[in-house]
């Protein structure tokens, strides 16, 4: 089992930043990638990005590729989500996902453990 607590989330202005957090305990984090998924409301869930737990590697969503950076310190069980140039199309609850594959991937379905999600606002 592995357990996700988001946090970083809140009330920015458009063109603001944030950095999500999400700590990990359980099983071994290093041995996950990890994803980040967003929901807004009356949609689906999304995916926004993805990293890999060897390499590092990262794949984005195009909607925030050039503005989000995944990144992870598998020394502190942490993934983060820095966000730039913040839009009210990012507006949605932001949530960390774990899958015992190790490589990244962007399909929700491969995911194995989620986090409750942490809101996210952007006011124009």
């Amino acid at each position: 089992q592995v357990q996700l607590v988001e946090s970083g989330g809140g009330l920015v202005q458009a063109g603001g930043s944030l950095r999500l957090s999400c700590a990990a305990s359980g099983r071994t984090f290093s041995s996950y990638a990890m994803g980040w998924f967003r929901q807004a409301p009356g949609k689906e869930r999304e995916f926004v990005a993805t990293i890999s737990w060897r390499d590092g590697i990262t794949y984005y969503a195009d909607s925030v590729k050039g503005r989000f950076t995944a990144s992870r310190d598998n020394a502190k069980n942490t993934l983060y989500l820095q966000m730039n140039s913040l839009n009210s199309e990012d507006t949605a609850v932001y949530y960390c996902a774990a899958t015992s594959r190790g490589a990244a991937t962007v399909m929700r379905r491969d995911y194995d453990y989620w986090g409750q999600g942490t809101q996210v606002t952007v006011s124009s």
